[in-house]
């Protein structure tokens, strides 16, 4: 079963060991880069399936102040994460079922999840349209390894 939960202390030795392929890491983040996050409207979260961390990802509460395609009541998914050794497996769509039920039950002022994806992220893209996002017909040009999709999904 796969479950979301909040970064807590007990998750820390496990989250380290969560890595992606090189090629990967400029898509999303290193988990080091991940727990240097300190703004408090980025709440950061774990994927776990059978009680083992499995991925991370971040919620930006701000994403519409430094997005001008998200809306007043959207929420952003950042860094969204899955091992390298766990890719393939449906447990990144999994996770974004959870996620999605997760915001729909403890982020009820939020009405949309969006995010961005590398145009060269092929893999990705299809992961998040298989749960459901819906790409927005713009790219976002100001990604750090290049345009990317804008994708959301309505809560």
């Amino acid at each position: 079963m796969i479950t979301i939960e909040k970064l807590m202390p007990q998750y820390l030795e496990e989250l380290k060991q969560v890595a992606l392929a090189e090629a990967q890491v400029q898509f999303a983040c290193s988990t080091s880069d991940f727990l240097k996050e300190r703004n408090a409207n980025v709440h950061l979260y774990v994927v776990v399936m059978d009680s083992k961390v499995v991925g991370f990802f971040k919620l930006d509460c701000d994403y519409s102040k430094t997005h001008a395609f998200c809306p007043s009541d959207g929420v952003g998914l950042c860094s969204f994460v899955i091992d390298q050794k766990q890719q393939g497996k449906g447990i990144g769509q999994s996770a974004l079922q959870s996620l999605i039920s997760y915001l729909k039950q403890e982020y009820k002022t939020y009405n949309w999840l969006y995010l961005t994806v590398n145009c060269k992220n092929a893999l990705a893209k299809k992961c998040y349209q298989k749960a459901g996002f819906i790409e927005q017909n713009q790219l976002f040009l100001a990604g750090p390894a290049g345009p990317q999709h804008i994708m959301y999904y309505p809560l």
